[in-house]
């Protein structure tokens, strides 16, 4: 007779238990391989080295955006402005000569267009309890005023070169963007998940109370993650602009909810205090094969809009069912 009692039942339950809990680590991941190995079949130039430079090419800007976006969101907030940032920068990157030698000034002027408005939204967010809806919106509209006076209706001058090489070119496949992307993704993946202020912007984000409770300034940890979240905007704008080459007052319409949707998807929780670059990042990668697969398959686009909800929402699904 055996006697339950000893253990018996969660040893032989153990293994299983581990294996669904190394199989949760990777569901993301897992996903987005399946979602690819089925695009493949259904169209073989799909998986084409073209096709994929092209994928690369596309996610490294969203990917750079969704980093900053993910400081955001982890302290409770959002940030509905990072598409008109990113656009502002694009117009700000065609306005002088399009020499290389303007490539400072335009980077400097561009960033710190980003690190003000970023400023402004976080103490209105912090000083005046000012929801982070309201706030990013109005810095949304502010800067389309913006853009369409500087511009006077349309942009007319020229991307540098070095943002052209740095948005559409390769080295030996590998989009110059996307290790830019990469290059920042480890440095503010760092900074998120082994400093100090990492560690703060989770507390606050977890728990408020329990965050003034220990003494952490959450007004300051919150004005950085606007701020980081605008600087990487503005420099998501200028990878963009030399990606598409000629710019327009709406380059980057639609990063806004994107970046949001691929966040939260790769599990950034809207509630604050959790959440990870990385899960943000396979998210994007998932958003641009769907965006790429139903275009490649020449679906009329009411279906193509149909297929990408159903997808996201799958994906969504799929993370919180790994979660529980």
């Amino acid at each position: 007779m055996v006697d339950v009692s000893q253990g018996t039942a969660p040893e032989i339950g153990a293994p299983t238990a581990s294996a669904r809990s190394r199989l949760s680590a990777y569901a993301l991941p897992i996903f987005l391989v399946a979602l690819i190995a089925v695009s493949g079949i259904v169209s073989p130039a799909f998986l084409s080295g073209s096709n994929i430079s092209n994928m690369l090419l596309q996610v490294a800007p969203l990917d750079i955006v969704v980093i900053g976006q993910a400081f955001v969101i982890i302290l409770r907030g959002l940030d509905l402005s990072v598409a008109s940032v990113m656009a502002t920068a694009a117009v700000i990157a065609t306005g002088f000569s399009g020499q290389n030698s303007d490539v400072l000034p335009i980077v400097l002027i561009a960033v710190g267009i980003g690190v003000a408005t970023g400023l402004v939204n976080g103490l209105l967010v912090t000083k005046r309890s000012v929801s982070p809806f309201l706030a990013t919106l109005a810095t949304m509209i502010v800067l389309q005023g913006f853009r369409f006076a500087y511009t006077q209706g349309a942009p007319s001058g020229n991307v540098p070169p070095l943002f052209r090489q740095i948005g559409s070119a390769t080295w030996h496949g590998l989009p110059y963007n996307m290790m830019l992307m990469l290059v920042l993704a480890v440095v503010f993946g760092v900074l998120l998940s082994r400093s100090r202020f990492g560690r703060e912007v989770y507390i606050t984000g977890g728990n408020p109370t329990t965050a003034r409770l220990l003494g952490i300034k959450a007004a300051r940890v919150t004005v950085i993650a606007y701020i980081v979240s605008r600087a990487l905007a503005a420099v998501a704008g200028l990878v963009l602009s030399g990606y598409v080459g000629i710019v327009d007052n709406w380059v980057g319409r639609g990063f806004e909810l994107d970046s949001i949707v691929a966040a939260v998807m790769g599990g950034i929780s809207l509630s604050g205090g959790r959440g990870g670059i990385a899960g943000g990042l396979f998210g994007a990668a998932i958003l641009v094969v769907v965006f790429n697969a139903v275009l490649l398959f020449g679906l009329p686009v009411q279906l193509q809009i149909i297929i990408k909800g159903i997808v996201i929402v799958l994906a969504a699904a799929f993370y919180v069912r790994r979660r529980v």
